[in-house]
């Protein structure tokens, strides 16, 4: 049939493989339209972060605002019509999570990093993306920080042993 079946065996590899990775190739280019837009919108910008912080120019939080409330809409037609997953083709579903006692303190970390980063930990990628060198130390912060908050938890769990903390992440 073919004259080359070199070609057929690449057709069938490229169909079989966005087959499998499909999940993987939506949520990249939902990730690159994420950012793209953040960028667009200047939320890339440490200007607009520093400026939104000393209350000089609200744009950045308009735009949070934006993003707030139509994620609020989004979700609530989600509950409403059930809508399943695009890959997985689930109900999507929402659980509630309980309130855990370091909230109010880690909301407060957060703010404080935000604050002197100029720098959401969703805008990073993006900055990166744009060529922004800063944003390099503002994601080895977040990875030390996720791993100390990593750290943390366990020790907290083992009731404060030190000894059962460092075993539990050697395993």
């Amino acid at each position: 049939m073919y004259k080359f079946p070199i070609f057929k065996s690449i057709k069938l590899f490229l169909i079989s493989f966005s087959f499998v990775y499909r999940a993987n190739f939506l949520a990249l280019l939902m990730g690159v339209l994420f950012g793209f837009l953040m960028s667009h919108a200047g939320a890339t910008t440490y200007d607009y972060h520093a400026k939104m912080f000393l209350l000089i120019d609200m744009q950045l939080m308009e735009v949070i605002g934006s993003a707030v409330v139509v994620a609020m809409l989004g979700v609530w037609l989600l509950k409403k019509f059930h809508v399943r997953a695009v890959t997985t083709g689930e109900e999507v579903d929402f659980v509630k999570k309980p309130y855990q006692k370091g909230l109010i303190a880690g909301a407060l970390l957060f703010g404080i990093g935000w604050a002197m980063t100029a720098s959401c930990p969703g805008t990073v990628p993006a900055m990166i993306g744009e060529g922004k060198m800063g944003a390099l130390f503002v994601l080895a912060g977040l990875l030390l920080g996720t791993m100390a908050y990593g750290v943390l938890q366990t020790f907290v769990s083992n009731n404060g042993r030190l000894r059962d903390t460092l075993k539990d992440g050697c395993d």
